[in-house]
């Protein structure tokens, strides 16, 4: 495998230290690599002499609100490739990930050093890296999508994004967490009730959403009603 001709700053993330000093004695020796501390992390990565890229390794079981926040955190914080080391993924939460910036997965049990300074060497070339059992399920989601888009289509010609929602998905469901029905939705929008009901379906299919009232609590969490 190819590997970066400058140093790869590394950022480590754990919320358990144990694991946090697992990650850094595999990668401390690399000589490619320069494990950044924290303190040295807030202050830019001033110090790291000759990085080219910024690859933050974030250890965590699973995906719950506080690594969803640290994230997003990171990604804030500057321009940084995420490689995700999880105990385990749920399939509803496979593109999630990437939509936070997540690079590369390796599962928790995998972690060896080989496989680690793989995935940030590729990680810090943009590929993206994921286990091969992992592969199978991100096709499926891909598969769920377009499916979900077809049976949208009557609905209107845009395409709808991946992640978060089209305007005409924020006014239906602004309306429905004010109470309306369906039929009350469409006379408000001026659609008919068939067209409110393909909306709300292609939009909980894409977003993995149960019902109406987890896809308003979506819509308020990500600030859009």
């Amino acid at each position: 495998m190819p590997v970066p001709t400058d140093r790869i700053a590394v950022t480590i993330h754990a919320a358990d230290p144990l694991s946090r000093a697992g990650v850094v004695s595999h990668l401390r020796h690399q000589p490619i690599l320069e494990v950044v501390p924290r303190l040295a992390e807030r202050d830019g990565l001033a110090h790291a002499a000759a990085v080219a890229v910024a690859v933050a390794v974030v250890v965590i079981d699973r995906i719950d609100e506080q690594s969803v926040a640290e994230l997003r955190g990171i990604l804030r914080s500057g321009d940084r490739r995420v490689v995700l080391v999880a105990r385990e993924l749920r399939e509803s939460e496979l593109l999630s990930v990437v939509e936070y910036g997540v690079r590369a997965i390796v599962w928790r049990h995998q972690a060896t050093e080989e496989q680690l300074v793989t995935a940030v060497c590729q990680a810090a070339q943009g590929e993206c890296v994921l286990p091969p059992d992992l592969i199978g399920r991100v096709l499926g989601q891909v598969n769920r999508l377009r499916r979900s888009e077809r049976a949208a289509a009557c609905s209107g010609p845009a395409t709808a994004p991946l992640f978060g929602l089209t305007p005409r998905e924020t006014d239906v469901l602004r309306l429905v967490a004010d109470g309306l029905d369906t039929r009350r939705v469409a006379e408000k929008l001026a659609y008919s009730e068939r067209t409110v009901k393909n909306i709300l379906h292609g939009m909980m299919t894409r977003l993995q959403l149960s019902n109406r009232a987890h896809a308003v609590a979506y819509a308020l969490r990500e600030g859009y009603i």
